[in-house]
């Protein structure tokens, strides 16, 4: 498993009975997690002075409710990169922090490599991945079916003081934008995917990730350089566990590049007041 343990802005404080209690910055969100289905051990006290929590409806969706004043959003850091943090109306705050594992491995590799590298980051949402990878040299395109995620990537960009790096944003199907690069003859030496679950593109294309992930890699590979550098897949999908991930890159990209490396796992966060490591979904990598 790898731990997202490198954080000074964001503690993972507790998680259980269905919530997890995180800060960010100097406020303590509290929010649902699915996977904390064990009893918490820490104080409770310490829960019931979160600042905001979000509260699920019975029909569908939720809202946050406010102990304390918070601004709309504010800024977080992580090494030399910086993020808008923002709660939504769909419980996220605009940052998946056990990513982070991953933006140090993808700017170690970029580091490493020592020529030019461009990055194709699918499912880009509000860009932690296009900063981690810009920061480092690389020409990045980002592209999100949602316009107000790939507005919040530009902001981060700009945060970062990464504004004037080659960083394409677009709103776009992946999918689409995909096989319109095949044809375009465009490579990259990187993909990133961060799909969700269950979805639809802008013009109501239903993505469904366990029915596409297979055919969705074999897409990505045809806008591959020759000289890759590494692709990378995150599930939060229950199903897709990281042998079934492994096996879906074997097929494919094992086949073509028998000297590469695939490693596949789950990506986690220690609480800092709990004896636990709440799970935060699975990753798949296959580097040169």
């Amino acid at each position: 498993m790898l731990l997202a343990k490198d954080w000074e802005d964001y503690e993972l404080l507790d998680a259980g009975n269905g919530e997890k209690l995180e800060r960010w910055g100097s406020y303590r969100l509290r929010r649902p997690d699915p996977q904390a289905i064990w009893p918490v051990t820490c104080d409770r006290a310490l829960w019931e002075q979160a600042d905001a929590r979000y509260i699920r409806s019975s029909s569908g969706g939720g809202q946050w409710s406010f102990r304390n004043r918070i601004p709309g959003q504010w800024t977080l850091s992580y090494r030399d990169l910086k993020f808008v943090i923002h709660p939504t109306g769909f419980k996220h705050t605009g940052l998946f922090p056990e990513q982070a594992v991953n933006w140090d491995w993808m700017m170690e590799r970029i580091r490493d490599c020592q020529r030019p590298v461009r990055v194709l980051n699918l499912f880009a949402y509000t860009g932690g991945a296009t900063v981690a990878c810009a920061s480092r040299g690389a020409e990045v395109c980002h592209v999100d079916a949602a316009k107000g995620m790939v507005a919040v990537a530009g902001e981060n960009l700009r945060l970062s003081g990464l504004e004037d790096r080659r960083v394409r944003l677009i709103v776009d199907d992946v999918l689409k934008f995909v096989q319109r690069e095949e044809r375009r003859q465009s490579r990259y030496d990187a993909v990133i995917m961060d799909p969700p679950s269950y979805g639809r593109g802008p013009g109501g294309e239903v993505w469904k990730m366990e029915d596409r992930i297979y055919d969705f890699v074999e897409a990505c590979m045809r806008v591959l350089s020759k000289q890759p550098l590494f692709f990378l897949v995150n599930s939060y999908t229950t199903g897709l566990s990281p042998l079934v991930m492994e096996n879906i890159f074997r097929l494919p990209l094992g086949r073509k590049y028998p000297h590469g490396r695939i490693t596949a796992g789950e990506t986690g966060i220690p609480a800092t007041l709990a004896p636990i490591i709440l799970p935060c979904g699975a990753y798949c990598r296959w580097e040169a």
